[in-house]
Order: structure tokens, then C-alpha cells, then sequence
């Protein structure tokens, strides 16, 4: 009687080791599976936000470039036309080719304003607002205002260069690249006041 006991209290606990076994067994395979789906959810929640970071510095860059070149076109317009205007030869083509440069330097730096960094917005804004008034000064001296001198404004027009060297910098440090060097002093030959248009 007693073996007979014996035998079934080890045949029940073999079994009830063998289901336990299994039971722990689907367990530690379950806890096993979802540690390996957390670690991919983390690993392609890494690899997304990698590839978002590229894709915003990619637009970002395009967007520095496409400003800088508009930037440029609207200066040497400015500068052009400040010479048209003093030699007395404005025409209404001449006005319109200005007036587009400055529609499409708006344009550029509108968008740039939608993704530029804090720093580079706010050097963005101060060239704007520089660009605004040499701008103002262009139409007044075009329209004889004896306030407002060539000399001034074309003075005015060769200093853009502090300016813009902040807004390049600025877009570089951004962008992870090293800061430009500045523009060094304006040329003899492309800035003296007696060069004429062709040397913006």
C-alpha cells in the first residue's frame, strides 16, 4: 500500500512537472519573443528617426541654397539698378527685372523662414530687414530724392556682405558643416563706385 502511494504521488508529481515545464517553458519563449520585438520596434524607431534627420537637413540645405542663390540675384539686381539710376537710363524693363529678383528673393527666403533654425531665422530677419531699406533707398534716389545720395546706397549695398556672412555661417553651423571664412574686403576691381554695373 504504501509503495503503491509512493508510486502514484511521483507519478503525479512528474506530471505535474512535465506541465509546468511546458507552461514555463511557453513562458520564458513568450517573454523571449517580445523582449527580441521590442528591441526591432526600438531599432526601426532609431532607423525612422536617422533617416527623418537626414531628410530635414537634405531640405534644409536645399532651402539655404535656393535663398543664398536669390539673395544674390536681388543684390546684383539692387546693384544694377542703383547704376541705371544714376546714369538716368531706368526702363520699364529694367524696373521689372528688379521687381522680379526681389519676388523671388521674398519666395526663397519665405520658405527658408519655414525650416531655418532659431540662429538662422534670426539672421534671415536682419538681412530682410536691411535689404527693405537699401531697397526704399534705390526707388527714393530713382525718384531724385536729394536725401539720398549713390554713394550712400551703393556704400550701403557693398556692406550686405557683413550680412550675408552671418546668414551663411549661421545656415553652415546648422547644417553641421564648419563656418565659413568671411568674405574678405570688397575688390578694387569689382566694387570701386566708377566700375559700373558689371562690377556687383
Amino acid at each position: 500500500m504504501d509503495n503503491g502511494l509512493v508510486a502514484l504521488a511521483a507519478a503525479v508529481v512528474g506530471v505535474a512537472g512535465t506541465l509546468l515545464a511546458t507552461a514555463l517553458s511557453q513562458r520564458m519563449l513568450a517573454r523571449v519573443q517580445a523582449d527580441q520585438f521590442e528591441r526591432q520596434q526600438r531599432a526601426a524607431h532609431a532607423q525612422w528617426l536617422r533617416e527623418r534627420e537626414v531628410a530635414e537637413l537634405d531640405l534644409r540645405r536645399d532651402c539655404y541654397i535656393a535663398a543664398g542663390a536669390a539673395y544674390r540675384r536681388y543684390r546684383i539686381s539692387l546693384m544694377t539698378f542703383l547704376w541705371l539710376v544714376r546714369d538716368d537710363e531706368v526702363t520699364p524693363a529694367e524696373r521689372a527685372a528688379l521687381e522680379e529678383a526681389r519676388s523671388g528673393h521674398h519666395a526663397a527666403f519665405a520658405e527658408a523662414q519655414m525650416i531655418a533654425s532659431g540662429e538662422v531665422l534670426g539672421e534671415l530677419d536682419r538681412l530682410m530687414d536691411v535689404l527693405a531699406r537699401i531697397y526704399s533707398r534705390v526707388l527714393r534716389l530713382g525718384s531724385q530724392d536729394p536725401a539720398v545720395s549713390f554713394e550712400d546706397v551703393h556704400a550701403e549695398l557693398l556692406g550686405l556682405r557683413d550680412h550675408w556672412d552671418a546668414v551663411r555661417t549661421a545656415m553652415r553651423t546648422g547644417l553641421g558643416a564648419d563656418p565659413a571664412p568671411r568674405v574678405g574686403a570688397p575688390r578694387a576691381d569689382a566694387d570701386a563706385v566708377g566700375t559700373g554695373p558689371a562690377g556687383v
